[in-house]
């Protein structure tokens, strides 16, 4: 018979045994350590109880319970969500109680069908035996631990887990990425790969054809799955390749350093340059560099780990801290004393007058409760931050992508002295309003509201502004183009969409031309609350994952909703009709203008828009028409001046800055791709033919240098000129005419710098290596140098040329002579 185990917390004041039919000896008690849950180092948690299954059975095993032991393992946990831990990590009631419970589907199943272990059931053993099919791995055995000494069971497990999970999130609109979730599914997707490429010895590929077995198994749970086999599998393999790309990079980078380096210690940072810039895995470079014999400073490394990391959860505080964010207590204690949601339907009341200027109607308001230092109080003082929470209010909160409003109070009668607000939030259906009080201000206190109207208008611009490229992007790329997230300000909207191939610059300017047809025509938005289960006779509704009111708020251009529900209006006829809560124009023709001013893939499927309107468009598009002029300007100058190096120098640092100009500009996305392009070609122009004056002028250098060494073994000689790539061509062309000559040139600029450039016949190189040689005359003149035994290159600094040159001639000497 197995049996059950059920771990309980006694210091939660729970006695008795909640499955009355179970032994005293199933029952255990533990501690905070196992059973107290907690969600991070804030937030809801409680004591937990859990219940334990022994897959053999027949014994007692209470000593394996929270032991880690696979044969004995939690399938069921409740978490009894009574307390907040808060910052300073005291423990605070919560207002309201709850259970929360987990159990492990995959754990269940492994009970319900006898096995031993959850890879063992039919929701892993399809994957595993595809697995086995697709690579040349032996078959799998269940081995764990030291009995799987080369891994290869623990692979057919990473990879059936990992190939599920990346299924799920890809569907559920989750893309591998650079931050949070992203990255997290970014790792979970390479370290598959690995497991796939390295140790199973999977072909590149292999793992997105496991998909559709996922789909099989899960895909009537989640339907989204059979939606999206296509687009998983394309994500799955362009982040593999990316991922294979830059493992190749990354064992190039590796190659280089160790040859152009003389220590025995890898550089810590271009270790961790690789894994943070490529992605390159740390243990793979342990690894490569422990074939080499080369050391690995591990704590280095685990300190910039920690160091990034702790960058990274400070700026994540910062951005989503908020010093006036009530907490739960405060939103409990309100409730308790019977202070009603903020009535927040004044944001919408404003109109378009003949003349087209929006008239936003006046608000009045009385304070219900004040907010400082996480607790409500009666009144704040001179210079104290607050939040205020009004029976009603005309300001819009931040939310549906929207940024908040700006503005101030002024307290009734009192004319002369203003209340801004900074910031404007909801919590639990209160509006609350940041403000640093100029005076004491207490609660009954009636107030009138003046929202910011220029910055409000310009939100509203971008809010409609941002439906219309929702539409367009749908009309253009295809129904299959889905939100992914957006964010409205005063100044531009930004708008992320998923795709199945890169923007074209065709596609982007039909885009374009969409909206401003749209904007042309100035039709007619309509704004109506509809209940929320109707919604879904809306023909072309574009929705997010997201929980809605009901009612919700219908925003539609051009057609009314109600003649939507009826179905009223031809396909053909239908614009933009979206679920918002946002604040909108009345017209379309108040945008006046749209220009896309950036398009970039944020992930693999996944691309951003920013985009400006009005004014700030035309501006937009002047200053791309003035970039264009001076990059046609540059284009008569590189065809008629390329007559000295000086000058072709001079023209490709002129390229590099207008190129970086017109990268970081505001300008039409689709005139800065073709500039782009231009200034590319101009700068590969540019970088031939300083190359060729390169080599005409080493070529004379090393000409003149024959002469005066063609008979000698060894050349060590000063160099005029200010560059190190015309010196190192120099000593090439000389090692080519003098193939058994050893030579190592140096140049002195006018500042003191030296340039130091040495290459050596392979046959000596192991009496003579050029990085050693390199190395020991630039440490004399405080510099450094590196290359390999053949080639090496460096620079320093001395008012003395003469005595390193003596100093480079006697080392080498002293090396050729042992």
């Amino acid at each position: 018979m197995q049996h059950w185990d059920s771990a309980l917390i006694q210091k939660a004041g729970r006695s008795g045994s909640p499955l009355g039919r179970l032994p005293p000896s199933h029952v255990l008690p533990f501690g905070l350590k196992d059973n107290f849950w907690e969600m991070g180092e804030t937030g809801p948690c409680g004591p937990c109880t859990e219940i334990h299954y022994d897959h053999i059975g027949g014994r007692n095993a209470a000593d394996l319970v929270n032991c880690d032991s696979p044969d004995v393992v939690e399938i069921w946990n409740l978490v009894f969500m009574q307390y907040s831990r808060e910052s300073d990590g005291t423990l605070r009631a919560l207002p309201q109680h709850n259970v929360d419970t987990g159990m492990g589907l995959e754990r269940l199943v492994t009970v319900l069908q006898g096995k031993r272990s959850n890879y063992d059931t039919d929701l892993f053993m399809p994957l595993i035996e595809a697995i086995h099919k697709g690579s040349n791995a032996q078959p799998y055995k269940g081995l764990v631990g030291k009995a799987d000494s080369e891994c290869i069971d623990m692979a057919y497990r990473v990879v059936a887990d990992h190939i599920r999970t990346l299924s799920i999130c890809i569907a559920d609109g989750v893309y591998p990425g650079i931050s949070g979730a992203e990255l997290v599914l970014r790792r979970i997707l390479r370290r598959a790969v690995r497991y796939c490429t390295e140790v199973l010895q999977a072909p590149s590929g292999f793992l997105a054809t496991l998909v559709p077995l996922v789909v099989d198994s899960l895909g009537d749970a989640y339907p989204e799955l059979k939606r999206d086999v296509n687009l998983i599998m394309d994500i799955i393999n362009r982040n593999e390749a990316a991922f294979l790309s830059s493992l190749h990079k990354g064992r190039r980078v590796i190659e280089r350093t160790l040859e152009q380096s003389t220590n025995t210690v890898f550089p810590v940072d271009v270790a961790w340059s690789l894994h943070r810039n490529l992605g390159f895995p740390l243990d793979l470079i342990g690894l490569m560099l422990e074939e080499r014999g080369i050391a690995f400073d591990t704590e280095a490394l685990d300190r910039l780990a920690a160091e990034d990391a702790k960058r990274k959860f400070q700026s994540e505080q910062e951005k989503t801290s908020s010093k006036l964010q009530p907490n739960v207590h405060i939103l409990a204690e309100l409730q308790r004393r019977g202070i009603q949601p903020t009535d927040d339907f004044p944001k919408y009341a404003y109109s378009c007058g003949q003349d087209g200027r929006y008239v936003f109607s006046p608000c009045q308001a009385t304070v219900l409760a004040l907010y400082t230092d996480d607790c409500l109080v009666s009144e704040v003082s001179t210079g104290q931050l607050c939040g205020i929470i009004l029976d009603r209010t005309s300001f819009y909160a931040e939310q549906g992508g929207q940024a908040a409003d700006h503005g101030y109070l002024m307290r009734t009668g009192q004319q002369d002295l203003l209340f801004p607000v900074t910031d404007v939030q909801s919590a639990g259906g209160y509006v609350i309003h940041e403000v640093t009080a100029p005076e004491t201000l207490r609660v009954g206190d009636h107030l009138q509201l003046f929202v910011d109207e220029t910055q409000r208008l310009a939100c509203m611009v971008k809010h409609t502004a941002t439906h219309l490229l929702n539409f367009a992007l749908h009309t253009v790329l295809g129904e299959t183009t889905e939100q992914r997230g957006s964010h409205v300000t005063a100044e531009r909207l930004r708008f992320d969409f998923s795709i199945k191939a890169p923007v074209t610059k065709e596609q982007l300017k039909e885009i374009e031309n969409v909206i401003h047809e749209l904007i042309q025509k100035d039709e007619k938005i309509h704004m109506a609350e509809v209940p929320l289960k109707l919604t879904s006779r809306i023909p072309g509704l574009r929705t997010i994952d997201e929980v809605y009111p009901d009612p919700v708020r219908v925003v539609s251009v051009g057609a009314t909703a109600q003649s939507l529900l009826q179905q009223d209006v031809k396909p053909e006829k239908q614009g933009s009709v979206e679920l918002c809560c946002g604040t909108h124009l009345l017209q379309t023709g108040a945008i006046e203008d749209f220009v896309v001013v950036s398009e970039r893939q944020l992930v693999q499927g996944v691309s951003r828009i920013v985009a400006v309107t009005g004014q700030q468009a035309k501006q937009a598009r002047e200053v791309g028409e003035a970039l264009a002029q001076e990059v046609e300007s540059l284009s008569h100058r590189l065809q008629s001046r390329m007559s000295s190096l000086c000058i072709a120098q001079r023209l490709s640092k002129e390229i590099g800055q207008l190129t970086e100009t017109v990268d970081n500009a505001v300008i039409p996305q689709c005139l800065r791709r073709e500039l782009q392009g231009t200034l590319k070609a101009f700068q590969r122009t540019a970088n031939t033919a300083i190359r060729k004056l390169e080599t005409k002028e080493a070529m004379e250098k090393s000409n003149i240098l024959l002469k005066k060494h063609h008979c000698q073994y060894l050349v060590v000689d000063a160099v005029a000129t200010d560059s190190l790539s015309i010196l190192m061509k120099v000593v090439n062309q000389l090692c080519n005419q003098l193939p058994n000559t050893a030579v190592m040139l140096l140049s002195q600029l006018d500042s003191g710098k030296v340039f130091c450039a040495c290459q050596v016949p392979k046959s000596i190189t192991g009496q003579l290596s050029a990085a050693e040689w390199s190395l020991a005359v630039c440490s004399q003149i405080d510099g450094n140098a590196g290359g390999s035994s053949i080639v090496a290159k460096g620079s320093g600094s001395t008012s003395d040329l003469a005595h390193v040159l003596n100093l480079a001639l006697e080392f080498a000497e002293a090396r050729l002579h042992r």
